[in-house]
């Protein structure tokens, strides 16, 4: 017996929402690739239609710009981090530095190569302005028993502290600048963190 006209148009409906959705994230795999490996004037968006197997106007239809594939794509990368770097619990500072170390080894050098590009694209800028703000509600809620008993100004000069002590600059200094081994440069922002918990 056939399958009813209604059964036939919900399964051709859900097979084509499956394949549209197939095509953006091989479209956002490619593009990624393309973003953090390039300067973002250097991306074609023919490079990146033809590496996800679909056509340039596809592209255009899912996207439209190539600012807004940037900032999909960078979503899609860092959507996992918050989850991921939120399992350290607060007030756990080795398994902090951990976590967060985990997210730079992975894509610290693709960020950087981003970073050295947000005074001129826009779309980049943006990214980054959200990336730091969301860092510094990372540390607050991290660090949470380190600033607990501090208020006003002192507070914000010691999250301050605790945010520049993460950034990814710091990483890049022990990491890519000194060739320090991961564990040592980890222990070092451990002791870096530790150290402000007794400072005045």
């Amino acid at each position: 017996m056939a399958d009813p006209p209604e059964s036939k148009r919900r399964y051709r409906m859900v097979a084509r929402a499956r394949a549209a959705e197939q095509t953006r994230s091989r479209l956002l795999a490619s593009a990624w690739r393309h973003f953090s490996e390039q300067p973002f004037d250097a991306v074609r968006l023919a490079d990146v239609a033809r590496e996800a197997g679909v056509s340039l106007p596809t592209l255009h239809n899912s996207f439209g710009t190539k600012d807004a594939l940037f900032v999909a794509a960078w979503r899609q990368r860092m959507a996992p981090e918050g989850a991921r770097r939120d399992s350290a619990e607060p007030g756990d500072v080795r398994a902090a530095v951990r976590v967060l170390y985990d997210s730079y080894e992975k894509d610290g050098d693709a960020v950087l190569l981003m970073l050295a590009q947000e005074g001129r694209i826009p779309a980049v800028k943006e990214q980054a302005d959200d990336g730091r703000a969301w860092h510094r509600t990372w540390v607050a809620r991290t660090f949470a028993p380190l600033l607990a008993d501090l208020r006003g100004a002192t507070r914000e000069r010691r999250l301050t502290e605790l945010v520049v002590a993460t950034d990814l600059l710091v990483w890049k200094l022990l990491r890519r600048e000194m060739r320090l081994g991961r564990r040592a440069a980890e222990e070092i922002v451990v002791e870096m963190v530790g150290a402000l918990e007794g400072a005045p």
